[in-house]
């Protein structure tokens, strides 16, 4: 099993930027593809964004441009850089490792002026 703990939502104006990071423990030999999710007020949780141990990544349409995934796997750790962030981009975000099927706690990103 895989620990995930994410951190760096909070409240940023329309435009700004946002650093989320996910620090993973546990079983991390199993930690290969990393993903971050979005779940806004009544809706399904989406897939954002996904990179592989090999750094391949993806990305949805709408953050596409914009968001950008990267990882340290010396440090365990995946970061989701937000850039241009609109209202739209409100949720609460989780990390998310494939192969546990392992989910964080999640961490709110509110957009507001």
């Amino acid at each position: 099993q895989v620990q995930l703990v994410e951190s760096g939502g909070g409240l940023v104006q329309p435009g700004g930027s946002l650093r989320l990071s996910c620090e993973a423990s546990g079983s991390i030999f199993s930690v290969y593809r990393m993903g971050w999710y979005r779940q806004a007020p009544g809706k399904q949780r989406e897939l954002v964004a996904t990179i592989l141990s090999n750094g391949i990544t993806t990305y949805s349409d709408s953050v596409k441009g914009r968001f950008t995934i990267s990882r340290d796997n010396a440090q365990n750790t995946v970061y989701l850089q937000m850039n241009s962030l609109k209202p739209e981009d409100t949720a609460v975000y989780y990390c998310h490792e494939g192969l546990s099927q392992s989910w964080g706690q999640g961490t709110q990103v509110t957009v507001s002026s």
